[in-house]
């Protein structure tokens, strides 16, 4: 009897001297492998220059949406937000998502540039689509804030992803930036985590030597909060050093943090699951402004598929919106309140001129 327990003991002990191994050396290929980007990178401009350009006093419509990777519709729930992890959305209902994306975006006529988080170029979530095909203008440039070999989390895994922020135009870029944003994880969870970014985005102005720029964002969300305040503020330090060259100045995207005020709007009783930031007149430089609608909410939590009915499950949040500089002026600013039927946010529209 003895030896047989024994024999049992050596056994179990093999094997969890195999797993040890695996998972050692599966860390180990995820460390070689790590997406390490420069502080600082030329980002890759697609398409033709098509000689149009912005002009002092022209009004400009412009779009800022995370889209989900074409996954996160109504349907679906997340671990991380607290919910059940439905099942990956099939190659079919991504496709049809980007469609109904793509035909939200053409319907909006006096939009000519978009500002786009969570798209995806190759990932196996979203069955290896290009996504900016779907959703290009004459120009467009990308960045990656997540690349991974095979990305281990959720369950079911990720596996490989490379996705991140998209900016498309009418107008002629002239350059556009790479800017490495600070990453508040450690080894090896940040292995396979996000690597935040600014697309910062260059296009000339008729008759002028200054440039608008066009600062796409998709900030920190699953953090201790620290995270989301050492991001913001090189928003911040950014955003300020292109004003003070006369340049005009557009920040847009998803801050994963409350605007002013809103938290009143739309209050976080699942605090419990997430808790965001909350942006104040500090996170921004003297002169700017936070442009935002707080009439429609523009993100909701994935605790669960969406049921506006279920009023006390289903929690909503105000986290995507513009800054804008002091130059820039403010024609109007809604939130496109698309019910969450193809992604996890709502578009946020806002129409502005240069001064």
């Amino acid at each position: 009897m003895a030896n047989t327990a024994k024999k049992i003991l050596k056994v179990m002990l093999i094997f969890l001297a195999i797993a040890i191994t695996i998972a050692a050396l599966f860390i180990l290929w995820l460390t070689v492998t790590e997406y390490q980007p420069a502080d600082l990178e030329t980002a890759e401009i697609r398409g033709t220059a098509s000689g149009k350009m912005v002009t002092l006093g022209e009004e400009i419509g412009i779009i800022s949406w995370n889209i989900g990777y074409g996954a996160m519709d109504k349907d679906f729930d997340f671990v991380l937000d607290g919910g059940g992890n439905t099942p990956q959305a099939d190659k079919e209902k991504v496709m049809a998502n980007l469609n109904e994306i793509a035909s939200t975006l053409g319907a909006e006529n006096d939009v000519h540039l978009y500002m786009l988080q969570e798209v995806d170029t190759d990932s196996a979530r979203s069955y290896s689509i290009d996504q900016r095909g779907y959703l290009g203008l004459t120009q467009d440039v990308h960045a990656l804030n997540y690349s991974c070999k095979f990305v281990p989390f959720p369950w079911p895994p990720f596996g490989k992803v490379n996705s991140g922020l998209f900016t498309a135009t009418d107008y002629d870029i002239e350059s556009a930036d790479r800017i490495s944003l600070p990453c508040p994880f450690s080894w090896p969870l940040r292995t396979a985590n996000l690597k935040r970014c600014l697309l910062a985005s260059y296009l000339p102005v008729e008759g002028s030597d200054k440039k608008l720029v066009i600062v796409n964002l998709n900030l920190e969300a699953y953090d201790d909060g620290e995270g989301k305040i050492a991001q913001t503020n090189k928003l911040k330090s950014f955003i300020q050093s292109e004003y003070e060259k006369g340049n005009y100045i557009i920040a847009g995207g998803d801050f994963n943090q409350y605007f002013p005020g809103t938290l009143d709007v739309y209050p976080n009783t699942h605090a419990d699951i997430w808790v965001t930031g909350t942006l104040n007149e500090d996170s921004i430089p003297k002169g700017f402004s936070f442009v935002y609608d707080a009439l429609v909410p523009s993100c909701r939590l994935l605790n669960q598929p969406y049921d506006p009915a279920d009023t006390e499950n289903t929690q909503y949040y105000l986290i995507d919106g513009f800054i804008i500089s002091p130059n820039v002026q403010l024609v109007s600013v809604n939130t496109l309140d698309k019910g969450f039927e193809n992604t996890d946010h709502n578009p946020v529209k806002l129409v502005f001129s240069l001064q």
